[in-house]
């Protein structure tokens, strides 16, 4: 399964470095023309994957995970090798809109692997998933760059479906799903409606709060990619600007790399919730200085210190939905989870961009270490009226009655 989110999260990235430069290759178009289709055809992918994620998280709860693992990687790899056709925007657009519809291999790999781990070393388990996708991510956009330069934009999207065909025909040939219910979940039931679902969801408030968390990460995470470019040549100057916008870019990546089973190992130990409340307090308090930044390389390492926090909460908090869901329900939940994820995805960018049109690039790191900072007292001021002021009115509850 690793080698599987390796293959899809690259293939999922090598087309990004060059996807506005094949929309200026159908013809000659003024830059704002090329700048909005990017943004349409960027962003319809997130719309249709947060439709369709909770969908597909309900197929796999009901029919197993594996066979929509296989599903996922032929409808990605199909419109992926159609892209490479497309002789214009609107075909482009419609083939990321097809795209978006299965583009939950890796949240249903994750909700794979977490019904086949016992909840005591399902953190550990993700952070190893987790390294897998960031691997991937780093290297996509270095390889599709190289693979443009050397066969060209068209031939890049059929190469790069043949990666995602190889994650299918892995996850075929290689993998084995077990239909099983561990002994420590306690739940009866093998089925529940999608209204059962949510009331699950809603009646656990730590574990409404976790998923409502997993958007507003991802808005802080995402309000600082459409600008980074633009910072790092207001601090380095155009001189190699890909580059070094690159090496902001991928220093987030190497750090959530260096520390995601890390994290993973010790939420297993401690609890999932002290882990995710401390990095997101970390993720605040390293967002803010980057404002005032005076050279790259300051900027760089705040980046991989990002990387460190932000990496950790992922794992972890998928972790804490294994602990807390049914095994019946998994699947769906995490689909609900990944819908909110991509809802950020789409927010962040747009938020960012707002804000720096408006206020200049550093009101986008005061704003988003504020977001972070919030979220981690949100989540413990739930965590702590449900584990503490709960257990303590248990407790009164036990010794009136005895």
């Amino acid at each position: 399964m690793w080698f599987a989110n390796f293959f899809v999260a690259s293939s999922m990235t090598m087309i990004l470095p060059f996807l506005s430069l094949y929309i200026e290759s159908y013809g000659n178009f003024s830059a704002s023309y090329v700048q909005n289709w990017s943004g349409w055809i960027f962003g319809i992918t997130f719309v249709t994957a947060l439709i369709f994620s909770p969908i597909w998280g309900r197929i796999g709860d009901k029919y197993g995970r594996k066979r929509v693992l296989i599903i996922s990687a032929t409808g990605l790899g199909i419109s992926i090798l159609l892209m490479g056709f497309a002789t214009n925007v609107w075909q482009l657009f419609i083939l990321r809109f097809i795209m978006g519809v299965f583009t939950g291999f890796i949240p249903i790999s994750q909700a794979f692997i977490v019904t086949q781990t016992p909840k005591r070393i399902a953190g550990r388990v993700l952070g190893t998933l987790q390294t897998g996708s960031i691997t991937g991510q780093l290297m996509g956009p270095l390889i599709g760059g190289a693979f443009a330069d050397v066969f060209g934009y068209a031939a890049t999207f059929r190469w790069t479906s043949i990666s995602i065909f190889i994650s299918g025909i892995l996850v075929y040939v290689g993998v084995k799903e077990l239909m099983i219910s561990f002994a420590d979940d306690k739940d009866s039931k093998s089925s529940y409606s999608s209204k059962e679902v949510i009331a699950h969801i809603f009646s656990r408030p730590v574990l409404l709060v976790v998923m409502f968390i997993s958007m507003l990460v991802q808005v802080a995470h995402f309000s600082v990619q459409p600008i980074l470019s633009l910072y790092v040549n207001e601090l380095h100057g155009s001189a190699n600007i890909a580059f070094y916008s690159g090496l902001a870019f991928s220093a987030a990546g190497l750090g959530n790399l260096f520390m995601a089973r890390r994290w993973g190992r010790l939420g297993d130990r401690i609890g999932y919730i002290k882990i995710v409340i401390f990095l997101l307090f970390m993720a605040g308090i390293v967002y803010f200085p980057a404002a005032f930044v005076t050279n790259i390389w300051q900027l760089v390492i705040l980046r991989f210190f990002l990387g460190i926090a932000i990496g950790g909460i992922i794992p972890v908090r998928i972790a804490y939905i294994r602990q807390e869901a049914p095994l019946a329900i998994q699947g769906e939940v995490l689909g609900y989870n990944t819908s909110l994820r991509f809802a950020g995805n789409i927010i962040g960018p747009m938020l960012g961009g707002m804000l720096a049109g408006f206020f200049g690039i550093s009101s986008v790191f005061f704003v988003t270490s504020g977001l972070l900072v919030l979220s981690g007292i949100i989540m413990l001021i739930t965590w702590y009226r449900s584990e503490y002021q709960g257990n303590h009115a248990h407790r009164r509850l036990s010794s009136h009655h005895s």
